[in-house]
């Protein structure tokens, strides 16, 4: 069985690797699992002064680096070269931060010293996707490597170069080996990594249906999971918001990455009063948009990562236009090479069509109208998903008011949902549970330790 890595802008095939068997799989898990037995035992200061060169790394090979992101999945070449410098970002984050993360906190109880410890796991097998292929490892790498696990990388199929430049950056770096592997693997081998007794953990960020199989195989297991899975995020405007603003962000927070990102913007839920001028305004927006080559300075639309992404998406377009959504602009697929979707409206959505009830990886915005604030966070929240949300309004205490009733992992007000080494990442219902990022990321896979001592 062999991997892909294919040009999404023209369908060439750039390289093709083996993928590992099951003797190359085990010798890297006697690596990982004989590396934590050192690495554990590292100081913070040690740990910090490695993931500070792999940031180095990565601020110096950022073209390069962001090159392969831009041919291997498609992502426009300036939104890859911005990859790569959060990758630094969250590296020097949790280099500078992990100490005071995991320092022992003291229990004021009655016992002569009692403390929480929080002592690592070990081993870690990460499951990641090709929308943000450096980005995703990195925000697990850098807080449970400073925190002294090990980590495994069962990278998207789609971007084997991207997974192998990543783990020769933290070999670059000087880190032991072993402590960063990538594993060349089908989806078909998962299962036998996560059965191993060696693993102690595992984290996805991928679709709700891998979410719930690798659950599943992990619960049989009694191993811990972190899970990242989709969004349907909504993107509420009220009737007193800056409509400039909420258009021009609007746009960007649907198209950013072509539209393939769990926490873009993809149910626009507009007060009546404003629907149309935002809609037409939107409109606007979308005719300027440059469709292109991604290494292109001049390209804003990037071609979708693959072939079957397009359809997939085409086909849930057309099924919400047969239930009574309509096309306001774009709708039309390439027929070319390149696997080209125009950036789309559908105006007229409603529960029960796809544009409403799933998630469109893809340059497409569904308009939703809503009476008044508490008919669109009602619409907002009937939803399976709970990943992002946006909210827009001058009112700030009507949007506290709101944020509370908001089902989502996070609200943003008057700004793009985002993710920041220092903000709490992470889902409620399909979209998973735990989180990533900040004190709270770093702590998911450790031992959370509680220590009594009499005298």
């Amino acid at each position: 069985m062999s991997i892909q890595s294919i040009n999404p802008f023209n369908q060439q095939i750039l390289e093709e690797f083996e993928t590992f068997n099951d003797s190359v799989i085990e010798k890297c898990l006697e690596k990982g699992d004989r590396v934590y037995d050192q690495w554990k035992e590292t100081s913070f200061r040690e740990r910090a002064g490695l993931m500070d060169e792999a940031a180095r790394l990565l601020e110096n090979k950022k073209v390069e680096l962001a090159r392969v992101i831009t041919l291997e999945m498609g992502k426009i070449n300036k939104e890859s070269v911005a990859e790569v410098e959060k990758c630094a970002w969250v590296c020097r984050y949790y280099a500078e931060n992990a100490e005071e993360f995991l320092k022992d906190e003291p229990l004021p109880i009655e016992a002569v010293d009692s403390y929480i410890a929080y002592d690592p796991l070990g081993m870690v097998l990460a499951i990641m996707p090709w929308n943000f292929p450096f980005w995703q490892v990195f925000r697990f790498a850098a807080p449970n490597i400073m925190a002294g696990n090990v980590g495994l990388l069962k990278h998207a199929s789609n971007v084997p170069q991207c997974a192998l430049e990543i783990e020769k950056i933290f070999t670059e770096a000087g880190f032991p080996d072993g402590v960063f592997q990538t594993l060349l693997i089908g989806s078909g081998q998962v299962n036998r990594i996560i059965d191993d007794p060696r693993l102690r953990a595992v984290t996805l960020t991928g679709s709700e249906f891998a979410g719930v199989k690798v659950a599943e195989r992990a619960g049989k297991n009694l191993k811990k999971t972190v899970l990242e899975l989709g969004g349907s995020d909504p993107f509420i405007v009220l009737a007193d918001a800056d409509l400039g603003k909420a258009i021009q962000t609007g746009v960007k927070a649907r198209m950013i990455n072509c539209g393939q990102s769990c926490i873009a913007a993809k149910r626009f839920i507009l007060e009546e009063k404003i629907a149309g001028d935002f809609i037409q305004g939107y409109q606007d927006r979308f005719r300027g948009l440059i469709q292109g080559d991604p290494m292109d300075e001049q390209t804003q639309v990037a071609p979708m990562a693959r072939k079957d992404l397009m359809e997939d998406l085409d086909q849930q377009v057309e099924k919400s236009v047969s239930k009574g959504a309509r096309i306001e602009y774009g709708g039309r697929k390439s027929d070319g090479e390149g696997n080209f979707y125009s950036p789309t409206i559908l105006a007229g959505v409603h529960p029960g069509m796809p544009g409403f009830d799933e998630e469109l990886f893809g340059p497409v915005a569904s308009m939703i109208v809503a009476k008044d604030a508490k008919n669109a966070v009602q619409m907002a929240n009937q939803s399976k998903f709970g990943l992002g949300s946006s909210l827009w309004t001058r009112d700030l205490d009507k949007a506290r008011k709101l944020a509370r009733e908001i089902e989502s992992g996070s609200v943003f007000v008057n700004a793009m949902v985002a993710s920041h080494p220092k903000v709490p990442f992470g889902g409620v219902k399909s979209s998973g549970y735990g989180r990533e990022l900040s004190h709270l990321g770093i702590r998911e896979f450790m031992n959370i330790k509680s220590v009594w001592i009499e005298s």
